[in-house]
Formats: C-alpha cells, structure tokens, sequence
C-alpha cells in the first residue's frame, strides 16, 4: 500500500491535487457559510435586543399592592433595571399662548422615575429644553403651541385642574410599546398611539394622580419598565424561548397581580424567523456550490475511469485480490480526503467547532464517494478483456434522457415557483402567539429540481449536438478546423460522454456564480430600498408644528426638498395614517417603485391621483375590510387643525397602494395635499430631501438640524439603515456574496480548464496516432480549438440560461427576505462580465496547454502510454 501511495504521488500528482482540490473547494465553502450562519444569528439577536427601549413592562392589575408586585419583579433573577411608571388618563390638555387658547382630547399623563431616561435610553429624546422635569410629547407641543416656558392646564376628573410648566420637549421614538396594552392579544392592541402625552417626574405625578386612584382607578395605573440582563443566546430563537420563559416564570410568582408586556420577547419573535430565512439562504445559495464542487471532483475521477480500470485489471492480472484493490482505493481517498479537507479549514482558519468537523467530515464522504465507489463497482466486471476495449462507443441516448427525466424535473420545480409568485406559497411559518417556528423544506424542492433538471437539460441538449447533430456540429466547426472539421465532430461524438460532462460542469458552475451574484446584488440594492422606504428619503425633516417647502434651501448638500403632509384620519372607527403629497413632483424626488402599488405602474397611480383632487389611495387591507371598488366615495374623519373639532371630508377611492415613504407596514392612505389644505388647513409637516451627489446623508441631516433647531426631527437613511428593517435584512450579506462569488470564480476556472485539460490528457492517444499518420500541428490544434469552442460556447449558453432562471426562483421563492420585494432583478455587470471573462481565459489556457502538449513526438507519448 504504502508502495502504492508513493506512485501515484510521483506519477498522478496533478490529478491527485485536482481531486484534492474539488474537496477543499467544498470543505472551505461549507464551513465558511457556517461562520456566517454562526456570526449572521448573532448579529440578528443583537440588533433586535438594541431595538427595544423596555424589555418588560410589568403591569399591576386592579386590587394589587404595587409595592408587592415591584419588590416581586425586583427579586427576579437576571433583571438589570427596575422603574415603576404612573399612567393616568386626562380629559384635555389647555394651553393659552398669544392670546387664544388651545386644547386637546384626552391625553396620557405619565410619571417618570429620576434616572429613567439614562436606564432606558431609547425611550426619550430631548428635542427642546431639559430632558428632565415636565416634558411634552412632540406632537402634543405642536397642538398645544407650546414651548419651554409655557404652562399647560391638566384637566382632573373630579379634582381642580393643575398647572405645570413646561421645561423641555421630547420625541418618544418607541411609543407604540409604551403605551401598550399589556396582556391584550396581539390583533387587540390599540390601533394608534394616542396623540397627547405629558410626562411628569414621579413626585408631582404621584401628588397630582394619587387622590384620582382612589376614585378612579380605571384612570390611573402603575407599570414596572425593566431591563434585562441580555445574557442571552446567540441564536435569536434560542434567546427567544429564554426571554418568553422567564417572563412566564415571573407571571407566575406574580400570581395574577402583575402581567408582563414582554416587548424584547415580541421582538425575538420576529428575529427568529428571520434567522429561518437566513438559513434558507445558506441552502439556497451555499449548498449547490458546494454540491457543484463535489460533483466537480468526481469528475475529476471520473476523467481517468479507463486509466483507473486498466490499472485495477492489471493488478488482478497479477494476483490482487479484490479486497486488496479495494483497499488501495480507500488508501487513496484517504489521501485526498485529509488532503482536501485541510486545505479547505486552512482557508478557513476562523471556521472551528462543529462547523469544522462537520466540512471535513462532508470532505471525506466526497472523497469516499468518488474514488471508493466508482472502484468497488468497478471490480465486479473489471477484467484484462474488458479493461482493454475502448470505451465511448455506445451513441445511444441515456435511460432517463428517453425517459425524459429532466424535462420531468424541470417541470415539477416551475409548478412550485408558480404556486409560489402567486401568493399562496410561504417558506417560514411563524403562527402568532405560536412559540415555535417551522420552515416549509418542501420549498427546497423547488431549487433542487430546478438545479437537476437543468443540468440534465444542458446534457441532453449538448448529446443532440454532438451526436445526433454531427453534421451540423462540422459546418459550425469548419472556420476552426477546416477540413478536420468532420473528423473532429467525430471525435467529439465519440467522447460525447466526456464532452457533454464538462459542459454540465461548466454550466452549472456559470449558474451559481450568476444567480449569486445576481441575488447578492439584489438584495443589497433592496436593503438600500428598504431603508429608504423607512426614513422616506436620503434626509427627512418632520416638524409638528409646519416646515417650510424652501426649508432646505441653500443648505449645503441638499439636491432637492419634496414637501409631504402628514396626519391621521377615521377610516370609519379605524385611525390610520394620512399622507398628502403633490403626485405630480413627487415621484422626480422620492424613489417609488412599481411594487408599491396595485393595479398599475407607480407613474399611473400618481397621475390618476393627480387628474383627481378628491382622489385618495388606500391600502389593501382596507379595501377588503370596507368592501370598496373603484370610484366608491369615501367620507374620512380628519381630527382638525392643531387639535380642532374633526372634519369629515370626501373622498373617491381610486387605487390600491401597499408601501409609500414613511407609512407604516399596515393600513394607510395617500391623498393630494392641496385638497387636504382646501379642506382642513393643513400645511406640510414634512421634508423628504434628496442628498447631492457625494454628499454623506448624515452631513447633510446635522447641517438641517442645526438651520431649523432642536424642535425639528431630522433622520438621514444611514441611520435608518442600521436600526429599521428586519434583522436580516440589517445583516449585511457582503461577506457571504464575496465568499461565495470567490468560490464560484474558482468553480468557473476549475471546470472551464481543468476539466478539459483532463479529458485531452485522456485522449493523448488520438492525437499521437494523428500525428504519426501526417497530421500537422496546425490541424491538430485546429482539433483542440474546435473542442474548446464548443464545449465553452456551450457550458457558458446554458449557464447563463440556467443562472437566469435560477435568479428569477431565488427572488420568487425568498419573498419574504426583500420587503418590499423588488421590480426587477439587479445585475452586477461587472462580476458577471468577470466572470465571463474568467471562463474564456480559462478556455483559452487549456487549449493553448494542449497544443503545446500536442508537439510531443508521437513516438514518445505512445511509450508513455
């Protein structure tokens, strides 16, 4: 054996590193793409822990001892911060500035605890004045014209009013969890935040709500905001069933006195199905270059068959028992298997654990798999006779090409794309108040037939060409081989098994590198959509109280300012958010694309929007809910002007649109701001501002900022883009696609050249005997070129036709990673063309190698062989 190993290391070196080489190609990829499974949940689980203001809000139920219950969740273990919260409900708001009054509706008065906006950070920001003390929502300082300074009147139901000084003023960028209604099923929970908030410190509260608790207890409430410890498990389900845990464990030490709003639980949730549609991607993307590499390597095997039988014969010739053989064979993948999995961890130094062990154990199977198997069924019918007759003869079609099985598997994986783009086909299942997720594996079946069925294709269509269509193939070769033309299509029908092979391989190889790069493209450009959907623009400006339409003028940086209206309506007892725009300006400003809309192009639906003044566009969602067709009128509750009486105006409905700027995920509606001002005195509250060419979005954000003050909220798409989304989408998939498009360059050169240099090693041969019989070096390279032109234009046609499907499944079938999903496919011309250009060059090398190769004397290649 060892005697053996030493041959083959002196005499089959290069194939042997080849075979080597296709297992670490598979080794480094798998374990790579566990790295990033690995670093990709965690980042997931992190981001979504920064995302929540309050982990938990706990709240004491009627009839409990708040002191009770807050000595309670403080001793429950792994809780970093405890603040009890006041709640108290208030008729109205009143605030007299320049001689006139205004008033609110029922407002929400909370007492905060000193030191609660430094433990919950993402809870307040200061936009004027202190950041401690009384302090005012944004938007109720807009209603109530106040300010720093100014004195608001509380309205007490059965007490005297109070009056409190205002001194500062605060966006509460997570207001939806804060108030919250704890304990209410999740369709239940209230439909928008309310619109007027005071905060006062918890002393003043505590003086001011304490004698309504005991009248009123339905006005008045306590919350216990609490921080936990984080020290949670990477994986956003496993840190999910931790966090959902504890806060049940804590509901039940309560005893029904307290109910937990478990906020960072709700946010896992949604993290964990995202970490489903992460390891999607890891199969869908990751795992067909690696199938691809170790197909390639039993290609590489399979390229020597009749050499490996030859030699299997002549060892039983000599007395080699069948085990024995078998035993080198194992000796062998023993070799490149530890070969090819330590280069691959070598490439891959960061990969430990049980990724690791996991890629070598999978390189060892490849190797098993592709020198083991082929040799033990191989002895059963190796002999001297057999060995020695020249394989390739048989022209016949394969079983499964009569049968039709890639035609068969091709068809099966477009049914389940077309179930797919049709809406009634979801990959990650995630029930609400379900505590476990479930992905549906039979979606890989679409890719899996897909992949098979178009390999096949290309082998069956390669097979017509060569063998069925020789004549044709010899009039399409003339330029290159003049009058060999005919003899080489016939040398390529009679290796058309080998040839068809490497076409397969290079189609395949083309195919993952196209619809890898075609997706990571995509998916780059859709988090930059996504993000831009959220803030609304490169910059947007929002100001409660109105923002000039030339704000943004001559500020440094600004290319263009949109100005947009933004406010809230009844839908009959629905309140949803409103925006007015100028539908003929807007779309040279904003991006819109074709997706946000239903039932015509973005361009469509704004020019119908602006034919009509009374025009307004509402969600899906609504529609089905109020049963509405085109041209229905639609009478909306708009609350008045700066906290006036409501008004109801008219409307017609006259489109369906699902995402716009800014809007929230659910229900919305999109009008045209002049009617809005005609009809309720509304003025732009919003600038959605386009950044120059250059200019970082965040300059330009603190250049505004610092022009129109601290009473203004200016957010750039920089910042939108690390906090809003899903967290897959805030994980940044640069590194995977530019590891997975290293491997598919090398999978392109691997099989585009060594595939072919290996097949013309195997023929060395045929061109001996042609050149012992007066062929010229300049007909025989003829023969070469002409192989290479038609096994490169063919493998790179069909890749390309195999990538392009491919791509269109992938953004089909992973709807659910895009939000919004896109328009159209975004294509890296310059990766693609690299690896085009990569292919030819391999090409070229492997022809010009085996023209060099083909200048051996005959005589001497003959004694070799």
């Amino acid at each position: 054996m060892t005697t053996w190993i030493r041959g083959m290391v002196r005499h089959r070196a290069p194939r042997l590193a080849a075979t080597a080489g296709g297992i670490a190609i598979a080794v480094a990829l798998i374990a790579t793409l566990g790295v990033f499974l690995g670093n990709a949940r965690a980042t997931m689980t992190q981001r979504a822990i920064a995302r929540v203001a309050v982990d938990w809000q706990v709240e004491v139920q009627p009839g409990a001892d708040p002191a009770a219950v807050e000595a309670a969740v403080r001793a429950a273990p792994g809780l970093d911060a405890v603040l009890p919260v006041g709640y108290a409900t208030s008729p109205a708001l009143t605030s007299a500035a320049g001689g006139t009054t205004q008033s609110t509706g029922t407002a929400r008065v909370l007492g905060l605890p000193d030191g609660y906006a430094a433990a919950f950070p993402g809870e307040l920001r200061t936009l004027a004045g202190a950041g401690t003390g009384v302090l005012v929502a944004q938007q109720t300082a807009a209603n109530l014209h106040a300010a720093p300074g100014s004195q608001i009147t509380v309205q007490r139901p059965g007490l005297p009013d109070a009056t409190v000084t205002v001194d500062g003023v605060v966006d509460l960028p997570a207001i939806d969890s804060l108030f919250q209604a704890v304990g209410a099923p999740a369709g239940a929970q209230p439909q928008a935040p309310p619109d007027n908030v005071l905060l006062l410190p918890a002393g003043r509260w505590h003086a001011l709500f304490d004698p309504l608790a005991a009248a009123r207890p339905d006005l008045v409430r306590t919350q216990l905001h609490s921080r936990t410890a984080h020290d949670l498990p990477p994986d956003p389900a496993q840190a999910y069933t931790t966090v959902t845990a504890a806060a049940h464990h804590l509901e039940a030490d309560l005893a029904g006195a307290g109910l937990v709003g478990d906020n960072l639980g709700a946010t896992l949730a949604a993290a964990r199905a995202d970490a489903r549609y992460a390891d999607l991607l890891f199969l869908f993307l990751g795992l067909p270059g690696a199938v691809v590499a170790a197909l390639l390597t039993a290609a590489v095997t399979a390229a020597g068959a009749a050499r490996r039988r030859r030699e299997q014969a002549l060892l039983r010739a000599r007395g080699a028992t069948a085990r024995q053989v078998l035993r080198l064979a194992v000796a062998e993948a023993a070799v490149v298997g530890v070969a090819g999995a330590a280069l691959g961890l070598a490439a891959t130094a960061r990969a430990v654990t049980a990724w690791s062990a996991g890629a070598a154990a999978a390189g060892l199977l490849v190797a098993v798999l592709t020198v083991v198997l082929p040799t033990w069924r191989d002895l059963s019918r190796t002999s001297v006779a057999n060995a020695r007759r020249p394989t390739g003869r048989d022209r016949r079609a394969p079983a499964w090409m009569r049968a039709g099985l890639d035609l068969l598997l091709l068809a099966g994986g477009a049914a389940i794309v077309l179930a797919a783009s049709r809406g009634g086909y979801q990959l990650v299942l995630a029930p609400e108040g379900v505590p476990q997720i479930s992905v549906d594996y039979w979606a890989l079946a679409a890719p899996a037939l897909l992949w098979a069925g178009g390999g096949l294709l290309a082998w069956r269509l390669a097979y017509l060409l060569l063998v069925p269509g020789r004549r044709l193939t010899a009039r399409l070769l003339r330029p290159l081989a003049g009058t060999l033309a005919g003899t080489a299509a016939a040398t390529l029908a009679r290796g058309h098994r080998q040839a068809a092979r490497t076409v397969v391989f290079i189609a395949l190889a083309g195919a993952f590198a196209a619809s890898t790069a075609v997706f990571a493209a995509t998916y780059r450009h859709q988090a930059g959509v996504d993000a831009q959907l959220t803030n609304g623009a490169d910059v947007t400006v929002t100001r409660p109280d109105g923002v000039a339409a030339n704000a943004a003028d001559g500020v440094p940086g600004v290319a263009a300012a949109e100005p947009m209206v933004h406010r809230f309506a009844y839908v009959g007892s629905d309140l949803q958010d409103m925006y007015g725009i100028d539908a003929r300006t807007i779309g040279r400003h904003v991006t819109l694309q074709d997706s946000y809309f239903t039932g015509g192009t973005a361009r469509q639906l704004l020019d119908r929007l602006a034919q009509s003044p009374d025009a307004v566009l509402v969600s899906a969602e609504t529609v089905k809910d109020f049963q509405l067709s085109p041209g229905d009128t639609l009478k909306l509750r708009l609350p008045g002007a700066h906290g006036g009486a409501p008004v109801t105006v008219q409307f017609h409905y006259a489109g369906v649109v699902k995402e716009f700027p800014t809007a929230p995920t659910d229900s919305f509606l999109v009008a045209n701001a002049g009617y809005l001002a005609q009809q309720t005195g509304d003025a732009p509250n919003t600038l959605l501002v386009t950044a120059a060419a250059g200019a970082r979005p965040a300059d330009v954000a603190t250049r505004l900022q610092a022009r129109l003050g601290p009473g203004t909220q200016v957010t750039d798409i920089d910042s939108a883009r690390r906090i809003v989304g899903s967290s897959l989408s805030a994980v940044d998939l640069s590194t995977l696609a530019n590891v997975e498009l290293g491997f598919a360059l090398a999978l392109i050169a691997a099989t585009a050249g060594l595939l072919l240099v290996l097949g013309f090693a195997e023929r060395r041969r045929t061109f001996a005997l042609a050149t012992a019989l007066g062929a010229r070096p300049r007909q025989l390279a003829g023969l070469v070129w002409a192989e290479v032109a038609v096994v490169g234009v063919c493998g790179l046609l069909f890749g390309a036709l195999l990538g392009a499907a491919l791509s269109r499944m992938l953004a089909a079938l992973l709807t659910g990673v895009f939000d919004p999903p896109p328009d159209r496919l975004t294509l890296p011309w310059p990766y693609l063309l690299a690896g085009l250009g990569l292919s030819v060059a391999c090409l070229a090398a492997a022809g010009a190698a085996t023209v060099v190769a083909g200048r051996r004397p005959a005589l001497t290649v003959l004694r070799d062989l």
